[in-house]
C-alpha cells in the first residue's frame, strides 16, 4: 500500500471504534478520518456536501450498526449516506463494508436487505462457496468469525458471491477487485466486543439456537479474534491493489 493513505470510515453507533484495522493502517502511516452518523441530530437534514470529497478518500471502510439500512424514516441520514456510497463506488475506488456496512453497499447498488431466517450472534464457521474462483479474493476453505446480525443482504448485481454458512447464505461478496462486503465482523477485538456488550441494547433482543449469551461471549479467548483480524488486513491490501 502507498504511504500516507487517506482512509475514511463511516461509524453508525457510539463506542464501536475502528476495530483491529486501526493499528494495521497506522503501521502504514495512514491518515484516518471518520463520519460519526450517530452523533448527527435526527431533526437536522444532512447535506451530501457535508460528507468528504470523494477525491479526498483513498479507502472507505463502512462499519456496522444496530439500525436497518431500510430505516430511513428514523435515520434520515441513511438516504444521503447511500447516495454518497453510490457516487464513491461509481468512481471505482476501494471500499470495505462490515456487517451493516456490507448491507449498505449492497443496498446502495439496488440489492435488497431483509430479515434473515435466523439471528446470528457469536462465533460461527463460514465457508467459501463451492464455485469459488482462483481470481477472487483469496479465502481459506473455512474460517471462524464473529456474527452479530438479524438482517442480511442479497448479492448485488454484478458482484461475486464468496462465502456462506448454513445459517445465512450470503456472508461475503466482492465487486471487481476493489470492493468487499462482509456480513460478519472480522474487525472485532476483545475491547470492541466489550464495548458492543456494554453499549448495544439490541443484544438482549437476540434469540434462537445461533445466538450465544453475553456470558459465553465474555469468555472468548484472544485466539478467537485473530482469524478475522488477519482476514480484514488481507482484504485491505487486496482492494488497495486495484487503486
Amino acid at each position: 500500500m502507498k504511504p500516507h493513505l487517506k482512509v475514511h470510515y463511516f461509524q453508525h453507533i457510539a463506542g464501536e471504534g475502528f476495530g483491529s484495522c486501526y493499528d494495521f493502517l497506522k503501521t502504514h502511516q495512514a491518515k484516518i478520518t471518520a463520519t460519526e452518523f450517530f452523533a448527527l441530530p435526527l431533526d437536522l437534514p444532512l447535506e451530501i456536501e457535508a460528507l468528504p470529497r470523494i477525491e479526498d478518500v483513498d479507502l472507505l471502510i463502512i462499519m456496522g450498526g444496530a439500525m436497518s439500512v431500510n430505516d430511513e424514516a428514523n435515520f434520515p441520514w441513511l438516504k444521503i449516506e447511500k447516495r454518497w456510497i453510490r457516487r464513491y463506488l461509481a468512481a471505482g475506488k476501494p471500499a470495505i463494508g462490515l456487517c451493516l456496512g456490507g448491507q449498505l453497499i449492497a443496498n446502495a447498488l439496488g440489492a435488497a436487505v431483509s430479515r434473515n431466517p435466523f439471528q446470528e450472534l457469536g462465533w460461527t464457521t463460514v465457508h467459501r462457496v463451492p464455485q469459488f474462483s482462483a481470481q477472487c479474493f483469496p479465502l481459506p476453505p473455512s474460517f471462524n468469525v464473529m456474527q452479530w446480525h438479524s438482517e442480511t443482504f442479497e448479492i448485488p448485481k454484478g458482484a461475486i458471491h464468496l462465502a456462506e454458512n448454513a445459517v445465512c447464505r450470503n456472508q461475503m461478496y466482492q465487486i471487481g477487485q476493489n470492493v468487499l462486503g462482509f456480513q460478519f465482523h472480522p474487525e472485532i477485538t476483545p475491547k470492541t466486543l466489550e464495548l458492543f456488550l456494554e453499549n448495544d441494547d439490541e443484544v438482549v433482543t437476540f434469540q434462537g439456537e445461533y445466538v450465544q449469551s453475553p456470558y459465553q461471549l465474555k469468555k472468548s479467548s484472544k485466539s478467537n479474534f485473530i482469524e478475522g483480524n488477519q482476514l480484514l488486513n488481507q482484504a485491505i491490501e487486496y482492494v488497495m491493489k486495484a487503486s
